[in-house]
């Protein structure tokens, strides 16, 4: 029965948060779900009994034994405000009845059709609020208003009214928008005392914080200060360590990465954290104050030798750190150390070196200046910036990206695609009109939108920088580990490069400068075993696989593998991967390495190559980055400020929990990130978009950030939540893009700009 079993991927358009904790299935019409957990298989019940499987809630379904203490309640949070809803719409349309006679009727209301001429049926309101033109005094006119309301009672009591009666009743009154505005100022006003952000209402925490809550009723009482420094913070941090055990269990099947991160605090001091990476997620180990010996690769070899031989030397498939020299040094230390792991420059660092580069070319640095000028202009007058948004339809001119370099391309992207708009907009009578246009700066932004010079440089430079910007998002992405696609990416990089400049001469300058960022990637083994392991890519090569790609794939045989026993096994195996022998031919096979990610596909199909599939799972479950999430408002430094053995101790664990905690909710969040350009923790990476010449506040006076209509948060106006990887395509047949280039090529090309 179970060979029958197709998997079925679970699509986006899946909102409830169980769908994240199980498998869907597909036998002949039958669709079946299975618990990642404890791997039961569900045959009917749909997702709530899943959900109640998670929640441990006895009756529908069995009580999973393996599920996270986490996973379990969010659960039961889920399945509790579902409650909680049932029991505000009851509540609701309980006083709903008792209001008036006239309330009466309209709560009885069925939503349904009736077939009568001249009679309209109304649906049930989820809830009404008390309006004047639904309450009638009892003690005025009842007998008229009997006489006005005329009830046609139907099948199963509902009432309808006629179509006179309909018109006159307040359509806002039957389905009334509800709003907490006291709960709002509440949840307001406790921030803004705090000092926390806006978009901390973004955690995934903050509403399973309000629900639950809710669910409390009124009678809850609010933790104490000890409370919050005791026991809570404790049974917190054993709910993170048993994550963090589950996530462990799983490295012997999917190998994991050790990152480490480098940032600078505000008081100039140099922090490493430690992570480990795997599919499951990422987790925070420690972090280090590096101020004074980050510079001796002895020390940082010391350091990261300590968490390979903590998570086990078994277990870890490679060491990301940034790229600077005293890196690789303890690099090459470590893989001495350890010759079953790899040494690797984080993926993202690399990116956007070259992204660097590009912006510091003549005719690039050029266009991006013109660019700034608009911007600039734009978000220090409120209301430019409001006409701006209602000719965007709501969308940013400016796109914040992970660094000021990605920014800057990001947002050109994002002007070239809003062009017809803002040229509607300066060629509009409200442009004409307004005060701002007529100064130097206005007059420069008309000048600029109007250049057709400007938007084809603009255009050119998108062009060129697109796929460069994809491979960063893939590099960066939580959805799905980045090794088996980082190499197509930049092949398509290279690729789009060369056809959209064709001269030798003209895209070498490019490439030379992809090539001196990327070349410890470009020949990295992990990367090119990722590419030749990905049944994407790997069928789609008409030709003989280039012989980089090989020597890739059996050097990470060598290395990863010690035992010449299995070496010799997977050789054979890599034959039937070739031919798709076997299990790897089935049909299904064949349409799931499209839909199915690399590392799963090999678990599903792979049962005939044992070896080589535990190989190209431990391989294809890795990233390629040390990309973390954002690390403000966490009191590292507070750690490294404390003398006090306790307190010290409680800030650990403080931070533990913390940065663990947002590392969690990066992984579980499924929509797509939105940034304020305005907002104070977007400032570093688009300064340059957004700075004014001065501070003059009378000049800028009518700014009021008060008048400024909201940016866009619908997704449906931001950047595409399409997969990257569906862009990368197929075909990978360009010799010259696999060859590289040679040092001649980068000398004669070093200092080259190209005029366009």
């Amino acid at each position: 029965m179970a060979s029958n079993l197709e998997p079925v991927p679970i699509t986006s358009q899946k909102h409830d948060p169980a769908w994240k904790h199980c498998q869907m299935f597909k036998n002949g019409d039958r669709v079946q779900l299975k618990c990642i957990y404890c791997l039961k298989m569900f045959k009917g019940g749909g997702i709530h009994r899943i959900k109640e499987h998670l929640a441990c809630q006895k009756g529908n379904a069995s009580t999973c034994s393996r599920v996270p203490h986490d996973v379990r309640l969010q659960m039961q949070h889920s399945l509790d405000g579902v409650v909680v809803k049932k029991r505000k719409k009851q509540k609701i349309e309980e006083e709903v009845l008792n209001v008036t006679p006239i309330t009466t009727d309209v709560s009885t209301i069925a939503n349904q059709v009736d077939v009568n001429a001249g009679l309209q049926c109304l649906p049930v309101p989820n809830a009404v609020e008390h309006n004047s033109t639904l309450i009638v005094n009892p003690d005025e006119g009842k007998s008229r208003t009997l006489e006005r309301r005329k009830r046609v009672r139907g099948k199963n009591d509902s009432v309808m009214y006629t179509n006179s009666e309909v018109v006159a009743l307040d359509k806002n009154a039957f389905f009334p928008k509800k709003v907490d505005n006291h709960i709002h100022m509440a949840i307001g006003r406790f921030l803004y005392d705090i000092g926390a952000p806006p978009d901390v209402v973004n955690s995934v925490y903050f509403q399973q914080m309000i629900e639950a809550i809710a669910s409390g009723g009124s009678g809850v009482e609010q933790p104490s200060y000890h409370d919050l420094r005791g026991w809570i913070l404790k049974n917190t941090v054993e709910e993170v360590k048993s994550d963090i055990e589950r996530c462990k269990m799983t490295w012997i099947r999917t190998g994991c990465s050790i990152l480490v991160d480098q940032w600078n605090t505000e008081t100039g001091r140099i922090l490493l954290g430690l992570l480990v990476y795997c599919p499951e997620g990422t987790i925070f180990l420690k972090s280090v104050d590096a101020s004074d010996i980050i510079n001796s690769s002895d020390f940082l070899f010391e350091l990261v030798k300590q968490v390979v031989e903590e998570v086990g030397v078994t277990n870890v498939l490679q060491v990301i750190t940034p790229g600077e020299e005293q890196y690789a040094v303890a690099g090459r230390q470590l893989t001495d150390t350890f010759p079953t792991l790899y040494w690797s420059p984080s993926a993202s660092y690399c990116i956007d070196l070259i992204l660097e580069d590009f912006g510091n070319i003549e005719w690039i640095s050029a266009v991006i200046e013109q660019a700034k000028s608009i911007t600039r202009f734009v978000y220090n007058y409120g209301s430019v910036l409001n006409m701006v948004r209602r000719y965007t339809l709501g969308r940013d001119i400016v796109d914040p990206s992970f660094s000021r370099f990605a920014t800057n391309f990001t947002t050109l992207k994002q002007m070239v695609d809003l062009k017809h708009n803002l040229q509607a907009m300066v060629a509009s009578q409200e442009w004409m009109d307004c005060p701002y246009s007529k100064q130097t700066s206005g007059l420069e932004m008309l000048d600029c939108i109007s250049n057709q010079t400007f938007w084809s440089s603009c255009d050119l430079i998108v062009r060129l920088t697109i796929p460069l910007l994809r491979v960063l998002r893939i590099t960066a992405s939580e959805k799905r580990p980045a090794m088996g696609y980082v190499y197509a990416g930049m092949y398509r990089a290279k690729e789009a490069i060369k056809k959209e400049l064709v001269k030798r001469e003209d895209y070498m300058v490019y490439w030379s400068i992809i090539h001196h960022r990327w070349e410890r990637l470009w020949h990295h083994p992990l990367h090119a075993a990722g590419f030749y392991l990905n049944p994407k890519f790997f069928y789609s090569i008409q030709r003989n696989m280039h012989s980089e790609i090989l020597s890739g794939i059996f050097d990470c045989i060598e290395r990863l593998v010690p035992d010449t026993r299995i070496q010799d096994k997977i050789i054979k195996e890599i034959n039937l991967y070739k031919t798709a022998a076997g299990d790897f031919g089935r049909k299904m096979a064949v349409r799931a390495r499209d839909n199915l990610l690399p590392a799963e596909w090999w678990s599903t199909y792979g049962g005939g190559c044992p070896n080589l599939a535990r190989l190209a799972v431990h391989i294809l479950s890795q990233t390629c980055s040390a990309m973390v999430c954002k690390r403000n408002q966490i009191p590292f430094e507070q750690i490294m400020n404390t003398r006090n053995h306790i307190e010290r101790q409680h800030l650990t664990d403080l931070v533990f929990v913390h940065y663990n905690l947002r590392l969690r909710q990066k992984s579980m969040s499924k929509e797509q990130d939105f940034s304020d350009p305005l907002s104070f923790e977007s400032i570093s990476n688009v300064d340059g978009w957004i700075r004014a010449k001065d501070l003059q506040l009378e000049e800028h006076g009518n700014s009021d950030w008060m008048t400024l209509d909201p940016s866009s948060i619908n997704p449906m106006l931001l950047r595409p939540l399409n997969d990257e990887t569906e862009e990368l395509g197929e075909s990978f047949d360009d010799t010259e893009i696999f060859s590289g280039i040679k040092d001649g090529d980068i000398e004669n090309t070093r200092d080259k700009f190209v005029d366009h």
